[in-house]
């Protein structure tokens, strides 16, 4: 039971309904059991006064034949029986103690209907299924010393079931399905308006207000939205003031303060380490403006990300040698993602400044850098690997925290500890993901996966 119950929820998972889907499928089996519900108490309710019909429109039938057969003279029998079955579809035959008889199937309907029939008919009277392998509803009777047999047709005594009831029921089952999917669908359009408009916000789109319609609860839904929209384009506005104060405000100074160091007289070693500090406190002003600038808006087709890959590489390679490391690269062309160049380059150029910093190699004291890129299935991957100490898997998803660095770069390597955050963050906007691999060789592997786009 419990590997059962295991399954079931494995399976359940897997499939992802949405809200439309859900309610129609929850609506439309409560009128498939409704429908069902209500067909069997209305055949259960129908059983006993049907059989008690049936049973009184036989036994009158044989009543009837019986008096015609008793009054008629003898020579006049054969056409009246003729006549009686052409004409009044009572078709009469004479029992015979060699016949072949089938007695009626066991069902409550047909007990009931034999019950009723030997009740007014008498105990000795005989109700078979069918009588010399010929179907019908056989009624016996007995005129004097004759013995004959009533035959009537099943479909005259049988429970008014079948196509007819399965056309029926099928097509109250439809009208209640359609009624439920119209009905389902006004529900599920506002919040269909609301998802759209929501996806809009997180790509950095600027949508236009939810309308102001619709039943009171909607209303107020759009109404708290559009509201909300309209702080987050305050506060976006707010930021941009922010940041561009941030720069002027501090940069300024700093930059102040590496002229006058320049032109004051303390020695070169003492230059040397100021200078240091101030280009730390830049970059880390960098960082944390690059951290709070938002994400471009997504672009409607997918760009060629092998240009932009091979224009980083270029710009970084020549960064890389001249500060004493190795960048190579291996770019297949038309790869596609739905990203922004400016955004892509700015997930790469701090996953190449990360590797620069932090995977300088124990050998030589010197970065090397690899660059890559490949295409499989319904992803384009991008990889940044270097040969340095790499990482301990336990700190992986603390190195994914803002301001958070590894051990080796508290102690002497500049920074905010911003850049992987900086490149999840974007990434989550474009519905891609970042994977760090430590592998058992040494260094470390940042592994980028975007959705696959086409032109």
């Amino acid at each position: 039971m419990p590997l059962l119950k295991k399954q079931l929820q494995r399976f359940t998972s897997k499939i992802r309904l949405s809200l439309f889907s859900r309610s129609f499928l929850l609506l439309g089996l409560l009128m498939l059991v409704s429908l069902g519900t209500w067909l069997h108490v209305f055949f259960s309710m129908e059983e006993g006064p049907r059989a008690t019909q049936m049973a009184q429109r036989v036994t009158t039938s044989v009543s009837i034949t019986r008096s015609a057969l008793i009054y008629a003279p003898q020579e006049v029998r054969p056409a009246l029986l003729l006549d009686l079955a052409t004409k009044e579809s009572l078709r009469v035959q004479p029992r015979e103690p060699t016949d072949e008889l089938e007695p009626i199937p066991e069902s409550s309907y047909w007990d009931h209907v034999v019950e009723e029939i030997k009740t007014r008919l008498g105990p000795n009277a005989q109700v078979m299924w069918s009588v010399n392998q010929v179907p019908g509803i056989w009624v016996s009777f007995d005129i004097e010393n004759d013995h004959y047999w009533l035959v009537f047709d099943r479909e005259q005594l049988g429970l008014t079931v079948g196509l007819q009831w399965f056309w029926w029921g099928a097509t109250a089952l439809l009208l209640a399905l359609i009624g439920s999917a119209i009905s389902v669908s006004f529900v599920n359009r506002p919040l269909a308006q609301l998802a759209r408009v929501a996806r809009q916000v997180a790509r950095g789109q600027i949508p236009s207000p939810l309308p102001q319609a619709g039943p009171l609860e909607v209303r107020e839904m759009n109404d708290a939205f559009n509201r909300m929209l309209s702080d987050l384009r305050r506060i976006e506005a707010d930021r941009e003031i922010m940041l561009a104060g941030i720069s002027h405000d501090l940069r300024t100074p700093l930059a102040r303060m590496r002229l006058e160091i320049e032109m004051s007289n303390v020695d070169d070693e003492a230059r040397q380490a100021i200078d240091e500090d101030l280009a730390q406190v830049d970059h880390s002003i960098g960082q944390l403006m690059e951290y709070a600038r938002p994400a471009a808006a997504l672009p409607e087709k997918g760009i060629d990300i092998s240009k932009v890959l091979q224009d980083i590489y270029e710009r970084e390679r020549t960064h890389t040698e001249a500060l004493g490391g190795h960048l190579t690269a291996d770019i297949p062309d038309k790869l596609t993602a739905r990203i922004t160049a400016h955004d892509l380059k700015r997930i790469v150029g701090n996953l190449i400044e990360n590797a620069r910093r932090y995977g300088r190699s124990p050998v030589d004291d010197s970065c090397h850098i690899h660059l890559s890129a490949r295409q499989e299935r319904s992803q384009t991957f991008i990889e940044v690997s270097d040969k340095g100490a790499g990482v301990e898997a336990s700190e992986i998803e603390r190195l994914l925290r803002p301001f958070s660095r590894g051990e080796a770069a508290r102690t002497g390597v500049s920074g905010a500890g911003l850049g992987l955050a900086i490149v999840e963050r974007l990434l989550g906007h474009v519905g891609g993901r970042l994977t760090l691999i430590s592998p058992p060789s040494g260094g470390l592997i940042a592994r980028i996966a975007l959705p696959l786009a086409r032109h």
